[in-house]
């Protein structure tokens, strides 16, 4: 039986092979007698499934050797938090807005230090992204923060920005939750990344920090001990217990992604899956999405129906709405509904979701659009 196609935005689709991987080994772990739910994070069996984890993580994103690979807990809201209290030692912090959780990410900092606005796309709705050049950063900046895809708002970063060509020496913390090995990054241009695992590598409950070693050894004294990076680092991601089983569901996720052709093999599917969707609604005279072309999101789609008097209709329970995700799910297209932030509909199409499932889509919106 084809299993229907989970446009969710997190927790989201896993690849169909590792859920079947992580069935069959669910009572006994390589013949260890054990699941790995039950294991020690200390002992042999789980130690090793850790290490292959962080090798085949640091391969599949070319992590340099002077970055620390870190399994944490608390999601990329808790990050929020954290990376001040790593990083900040008290001082200004420089944040572009570009969504929902940028802007999570400004507010929480001020607990912690001087948060201040470099840019906001605020204005027009988070429908684009501010020009490198136009940021206002401090000199005194001791990083600056921005969001690299807003799962809500739809928009990406198609290049992270050199700020050392804006003349600027801080550190640039990237919150990559929503599109972490769906494309290269370019490492020389980042101090650190941070994301929950539940989009695209695994479930909720794993948090993935890549941090640059010089910026290690500065947490506040008011930082939890189990959230110091560098009392993390130094302990292998088990300071404290850690998310295990994320961490081998992840390792599995690590394991498919290799198979399938790495990183750039993904990039091409994901931009071949963009494309079909995004080429669709702009010939589309009942669908829009409002995001500024340039700087679409090739993971996280989100689009409106219009009304008879051609405007989208925001609230998902205007009858057209309802019938567009009524009829969906009847199709085997489940979890359509847009953020309740934003109403209309979003469709996320990470690493794990087959180009069949955006040609299934596809083929509905178009019979839809027939009909209405």
């Amino acid at each position: 039986m084809t299993r229907p196609f989970n446009f969710s935005a997190g927790p989201a689709a896993l690849p169909e092979e590792v859920l079947r991987t992580a069935a069959a080994e669910m009572l006994d772990w390589h013949g260890s007698g054990m699941g790995v739910m039950e294991m020690s994070h200390r002992g042999k069996e789980f130690i090793s499934i850790y290490e292959a984890a962080e090798r085949d993580l640091r391969e599949l994103l070319a992590v340099p050797a002077q970055f620390k690979i870190l399994f944490m807990q608390g999601g990329g809201l808790a990050e929020n938090a954290i990376v001040p209290l790593n990083l900040s030692r008290g001082g200004a912090m420089d944040f572009v807005l570009t969504g929902s959780w940028s802007q999570k990410s400004y507010k929480e900092a001020a607990r912690y230090g001087q948060a201040r606005l470099a840019a906001s796309a605020e204005a027009d709705g988070f429908c684009h992204v501010p020009p490198p050049a136009s940021w206002q950063i401090g000199a005194d900046a001791q990083y600056v923060h921005l969001c690299s895809n807003e799962t809500i708002h739809g928009v990406e970063f198609q290049a992270l920005p050199d700020l050392r060509a804006l003349g600027c020496e801080a550190p640039l913390v990237v919150d990559f939750s929503s599109h972490v090995c769906s494309r290269p990054i370019d490492w020389s241009r980042v101090g650190l990344a941070f994301g929950g695992a539940q989009k695209n590598l695994g479930p909720a409950g794993l948090t993935l920090v890549v941090v640059r070693e010089d910026l290690l050894g500065h947490a506040l004294s008011v930082c939890p001990s189990a959230f110091d990076y560098q009392l993390v680092a130094q302990n292998q991601s088990m300071y404290n217990t850690p998310p295990t089983y994320g961490i081998y569901i992840a390792g599995l996720t690590f394991q498919w992604l290799k198979k399938q052709g790495g990183v750039a093999a993904m990039e091409e599917r994901n931009i071949a899956k963009a494309q079909l969707l995004y080429d669709y609604m702009d010939g589309s005279q009942l669908y829009v999405n409002p995001v500024d072309k340039a700087v679409r999101s090739r993971m996280n789609v989100p689009f409106f129906l219009r009304g008879d008097d051609g405007q989208p209709l925001l609230d998902p329970a205007h009858p057209r709405n309802a019938a567009f995700l009524e009829g969906a799910k009847a199709a085997g297209l489940l979890q359509l509904k847009g953020h309740k932030s934003v109403g209309g509909m979003r469709a996320s199409i990470y690493n794990a979701m087959p180009i069949e499932g955006v040609q299934a889509l596809v083929a509905y919106m178009r019979e839809f659009e027939q009909r209405a």
